[in-house]
C-alpha cells in the first residue's frame, strides 16, 4: 500500500477523479482547465506551485509554519464553503432547543452549499475585520458572484432548525449594529410623527416621514450595505415553507389552518405570582432558567419567566405560587414593530396573519392594500426598482398590478416565542439566504457558571435537536 501511495500516477488519478467530481458538482466546467495543474503537481513537477518554500532542500522553521498555515486556511475555507461551518448561539431565541453558548456544526450539504457572493474575503470572518472595532469590512467588492446553490441532500422542510443570513441585515448602522437599520428608521419616523401631532402641525404622508427619518439616520450614522453572504447568521425554526399560510391566534401557531405541534422545548413568557416570598434560585437552576431570565422580576411578588409547558406546570405547583398566566397580547392590538409595519394589518407577536408565504413562479395581485407585504421582496431581495405613487405601483418604470416571484421564501420563528427577533418582526427569508442545518453541538459554554462548570459536558458532541 505504501508503494502505491508513493506512485505519482496513482496519486494523480485519485486526485483527478475527485477534482472532476467536484467540477461536476459545482457545474462550472471551465474549472477543468485546472487538470493540467493537478497533473504538474503530482507528475511532471515543472512549476513550484508552493512558491514560498523550496522544492528541494531544507526550509526554515518559519517557512514550514507558513506552509502549514496556508494549507490549513485553504482546507478549512473549502470545508466551510462546501461541507460544514461553525456557528455559536449568541441569544436565547431558540432555548431550550439550543442554548446560549452552544457551538454548532452546520451542515452545508443538507440543503446544498451556496457559492459565496463575495469570494475575496479575510479568512474565517463574517463581515468585519478582527480588532477593527466592528467598522472595517472583511470582504472585497472587486468580485461578486450571482446566487448559486449546489445540489444537496434535501430541501428545507417544516419544523427544520435552519441557519440563515439575517434578511434585514443588508443595511447596517455601524455605530449601532445591535438594532436593525430599518427599525431605527421606523422609530425615527414615529418620533417625528408624534412631535408633529403634539405641536398640532399639518401631518405628512407615511412616505414623507420615512424619507425624513432616513435622512436623519444617514446624517447621524455611518451606513453601509452588506451582500447576502456577509449578513449576520441567525438560527430559527422554519415553521412554514413556500405556499404555506401562517396564522397565530392567541399565541397558537397554525399552518394551513391546522395547529402546529408544540415542541417540548418551546417556551412562552408567563407571569408568575407568589404569596410575597421569592422562588428559590435552586428551583430555577433545576429547571434550566438562566440568571438573566430570573432577574426579570416585575415586583417582589411577580416574576416574568420564559417557561416550557412542563416547567409552567411544575412551577404552578410550588407552595408559594398563587397564580400563573401566559403573557399574550390582545387580538387587534397593533404593534408597529411587527411585520409588515403597516396599520392596515393590526397584528402583534401573538395574533398575526393569515399570511401566505410566497413561492417561486407564483403570481399575486398587488395594490396599495397589500404592497407593504411584498415591498422588501420586490425592491430588495429580487432587486427591482419599486415606486408607489398615490394609488399606482411602478416596477422597473412600468405600472404593475401583479408580481411573479423569482425565489422561494420561508417563515422562521424562534422556539423561545417571546424572546426571539424572527419573521414576525422582519418578514420572509429568501431562499438565497439559507446557509444550512445544525447537525451537532460540538461544544457548549455556560456563561453563568464558573471554572470547569462553564463547559456543559452533557451537551458535548450531542446531536442538534430538531
Amino acid at each position: 500500500m505504501k508503494e502505491l501511495l508513493r506512485n505519482k500516477y496513482f496519486m494523480f488519478g485519485v486526485v483527478a477523479i475527485l477534482f472532476i467530481l467536484w467540477v461536476i458538482w459545482v457545474g462550472n466546467y471551465l474549472l477543468l482547465l485546472g487538470l493540467p495543474v493537478v497533473f504538474d503537481i503530482y507528475v511532471t513537477k515543472k512549476v513550484n506551485w508552493a512558491f514560498w518554500k523550496k522544492r528541494n532542500g531544507k526550509n526554515s522553521t518559519v517557512i514550514e509554519w507558513l506552509d502549514a498555515l496556508i494549507f490549513a486556511v485553504i482546507a478549512v475555507t473549502l470545508i466551510n464553503i462546501f461541507l460544514f461551518q461553525n456557528y455559536r448561539i449568541p441569544t436565547p431565541s431558540m432555548e431550550k432547543t439550543l442554548l446560549v453558548g452552544d457551538h454548532l456544526a452546520v451542515s452545508k450539504v443538507a440543503y446544498g452549499p451556496r457559492m459565496p457572493n463575495t469570494p475575496l474575503a479575510f479568512p474565517f470572518t463574517q463581515h468585519t475585520m478582527p480588532l477593527s472595532g466592528g467598522k472595517a469590512k472583511s470582504w472585497s467588492d472587486l468580485v461578486h458572484w450571482k446566487y448559486k446553490r449546489l445540489k444537496g441532500f434535501g430541501h428545507v422542510k417544516n419544523n427544520d432548525v435552519v441557519v440563515f443570513n439575517f434578511p434585514a441585515g443588508d443595511t447596517v448602522c455601524l455605530e449601532n449594529q445591535a438594532v436593525s437599520y430599518y427599525e431605527i428608521v421606523r422609530e425615527r419616523a414615529e418620533m417625528i410623527t408624534a412631535e408633529d401631532i403634539r405641536a398640532n402641525r399639518k401631518l405628512k404622508s407615511k412616505g414623507e416621514y420615512t424619507a425624513q427619518a432616513r435622512q436623519m439616520v444617514w446624517n447621524e450614522y455611518t451606513v453601509i450595505y452588506r451582500p447576502v453572504d456577509r449578513r449576520d447568521n441567525y438560527v430559527k425554526r422554519c415553521v412554514a415553507i413556500p405556499g404555506d399560510t401562517v396564522l397565530i391566534k392567541g399565541g397558537q401557531l397554525l399552518i394551513n389552518s391546522e395547529a402546529a405541534d408544540d415542541h417540548k422545548t418551546q417556551q412562552t413568557s408567563y407571569y408568575v405570582r407568589t404569596n410575597g416570598t421569592r422562588i428559590n434560585p435552586k428551583a430555577f437552576e433545576r429547571m434550566g432558567i438562566s440568571k438573566s431570565d430570573q432577574s426579570m422580576m416585575l415586583s417582589g411578588t411577580v416574576y416574568r419567566l420564559p417557561l416550557t409547558k412542563e416547567n409552567a406546570e411544575l412551577i404552578s405547583g410550588f407552595a408559594n405560587v398563587t397564580g400563573i398566566e401566559a403573557d399574550y397580547r390582545r387580538p387587534g392590538e397593533y404593534a408597529s414593530y411587527i411585520f409588515p409595519h403597516d396599520p392596515q394589518y393590526r397584528w402583534n407577536e401573538d395574533n398575526f396573519g393569515p399570511l401566505w408565504i410566497p413561492k417561486k413562479g407564483a403570481t399575486v395581485k398587488i395594490d396599495r392594500t397589500n404592497i407593504s407585504l411584498y415591498t422588501s421582496i420586490i425592491d430588495i431581495y429580487e432587486e427591482n426598482d419599486l415606486e408607489v405613487l398615490d394609488s399606482v405601483i411602478i416596477i422597473n418604470g412600468k405600472p404593475a398590478d401583479s408580481y411573479t416571484f423569482k425565489m422561494d421564501y420561508y417563515w422562521m420563528m424562534g422556539d423561545n416565542r417571546h424572546d426571539s427577533a424572527d419573521s414576525r418582526f422582519w418578514g420572509f427569508v429568501p431562499e438565497d439566504h439559507i446557509v444550512g442545518r445544525p447537525v451537532l453541538v460540538w461544544l457548549s459554554i455556560d456563561k453563568d457558571a464558573d471554572g470547569f462548570r462553564k463547559i456543559r459536558f452533557n451537551r458535548f458532541l450531542k446531536g442538534a435537536k430538531r
